[in-house]
């Protein structure tokens, strides 16, 4: 049987690796991986923030049917019902449930040993932690969504604060640590098949980055002349009606510190498939590379851009949904490529299943196989959904989404409009084109909002104490 990697990277955005397109940002490992795999340009994640993909990737499943709907413990724990917001989002589950089959504990169950090494973020409570989802060995996954920076802990430098991992020597860089981790763990079980789940917590915040690095990349920005004035905008005309945060939208990969960070969890992955070659693993282990959501590029500092995608995490345009993703796997796959057909978080599980050939009765899951994609570029009729009930730190509205071909309809909660995109034409959403579409508008409404009932969507309520309130759009009242 093979092994698998699944690489997965917090807050990376579409364009931020060298096989994208990025020119400033330098991926050399990652771009040799995208030449011997299958790239797919048009991969989406299962929701603009972390913990609602996360859930989907080891279950198969849409957020909706996981309840794991926002970011654990999700901004109305601090912020709901502020004046400004029209809508109350309604209560969503704060861990993965332990009835949820993960594939991790499908792996485990077929002989596999099972690690993960970073980031968790589905249950405030140690009973929900990975050590309970089917995995072995647990380094460094709990609640927390990021590297804690406080007085006893120092981030992404040892000491992590980390109660699944042992501190490192002071000043240890936690990229660098995680992958050792995953480098020992090959090495004692790679005589078995194996299931490493790699969820680095780079390049979410806080922003650290070793000094040499970000001295490397403060010169290469300056040889660009890519200047202050020209790196953020807030003339955005979200911006100026947001009611609140310190929003600000990054016009241009720039920023020294995040691409440092990109080049040190590059630099890793290198370390990993040299490792896999020394051992003679390569041609039996697949590999999946990918991230939670799009990178974050309106708020908290806005370290990168998305461009020519709209926004970034937090927002159901394409900047905070679309991710990079390859899929290596020998044996699996007769030559590499490229392919268009868009995909969801939602099928690494069932793609996995159908590799290692495992037929689990009467479990429902959302996904389908890549396993034909990978030898065939052919289409799918399928529409894909998202829904995120809830109000974003990074400026975005709450609503709910279908793309169907190339169009995409947004139903904005917060506006009540309903926007239509055509994605083949216009990448960037910068023409709504609604008004003069109506009937495809219907369409893909009904589409999505069968999709919500049938899946038990929950909506939100209004919030009696909102300074306005915006009527709804009449066509989803008629």
């Amino acid at each position: 049987m093979p092994n698998f990697i699944f690489i997965l990277v917090d807050d990376m955005g579409w364009k931020d690796v060298g096989f994208m397109g990025s020119k400033f940002y330098e991926t050399p490992n990652i771009d040799k991986l995208s030449r011997e795999g299958m790239v797919f340009t048009n991969a989406y994640a299962a929701c603009p923030v972390s913990s609602p993909t996360r859930s989907s990737l080891l279950t198969g499943k849409y957020p909706v049917n996981t309840g794991v709907t926002d970011w654990i413990p999700g901004r109305q724990a601090s912020k709901s019902g502020l004046p400004e917001d029209n809508l109350l989002s309604l209560p969503f589950k704060l861990q993965l449930d332990l009835e949820e089959i993960t594939i991790s504990e499908i792996l485990k169950d077929n002989g596999y040993s099972t690690m993960i090494s970073g980031k968790w973020h589905l249950g405030e409570d140690s009973l929900f932690w990975p050590e309970s989802q089917g995995f072995d060995t647990n380094k460094g996954g709990y609640n927390k969504g990021a590297p804690d920076k406080s007085n006893k802990s120092n981030g992404y430098f040892s000491p992590y604060g980390n109660p699944r991992l042992k501190d490192g020597p002071v000043g240890e860089y936690l990229t660098d640590r995680q992958t050792q981790e995953v480098i020992n763990f090959i090495e004692e079980y790679h005589d078995n098949p194996f299931f490493v789940y790699l969820p680095y917590y780079a390049v979410h915040n806080p922003m650290q980055a070793k000094d040499e690095h970000v001295k490397y990349f403060r010169e290469k920005a300056a040889s660009m002349n890519i200047t202050d004035t020209l790196q953020f905008t807030q003339e955005n005309e979200w911006i100026k009606t947001a009611p609140q945060g310190d929003f600000k939208e990054r016009n241009v990969q720039s920023s020294a510190v995040y691409a440092s960070m990109i080049y040190s969890m590059d630099e890793n992955i290198g370390r990993l498939l040299e490792k896999l070659q020394k051992l003679d693993l390569d041609q039996n282990t697949i590999i999946i590379f990918t991230s939670d959501n799009g990178g974050l590029s309106t708020a908290e500092g806005s370290p990168t851009t998305n461009n020519p995608l709209r926004a970034g995490k937090g927002w159901l345009y394409e900047g905070g949904i679309r991710v990079p993703l390859i899929i290596k796997a020998p044996g699996f796959l007769k030559e590499a490529g490229i392919r268009d057909v868009p995909v969801s978080t939602i099928d690494f599980f069932p793609t996995i299943l159908d590799i290692i050939n495992s037929d689990i009765e009467d479990l429902k899951i959302d996904g389908i196989s890549l396993l034909p994609l990978l030898n065939s570029n052919t289409k799918t009729d399928r529409p894909l959904f998202w829904h995120y009930p809830h109000y974003s730190n990074q400026g975005g509205d709450p609503g709910s989404a279908v793309r169907s071909g190339d169009f995409k309809l947004i139903d904005n909660f917060e506006t009540g409009m309903l926007e239509l995109y055509d994605l083949k034409n216009d990448i960037s959403e910068s023409i709504d084109i609604s008004e003069k579409n109506q009937e495809k508008v219907r369409e893909l409404y009904d589409i999505l909002n069968d999709w919500r009932i049938k899946n038990g969507a929950k909506m939100m309520d209004a919030n009696p104490n909102a300074k306005f309130h915006i009527p709804g759009n009449m066509l989803k009242a008629n």
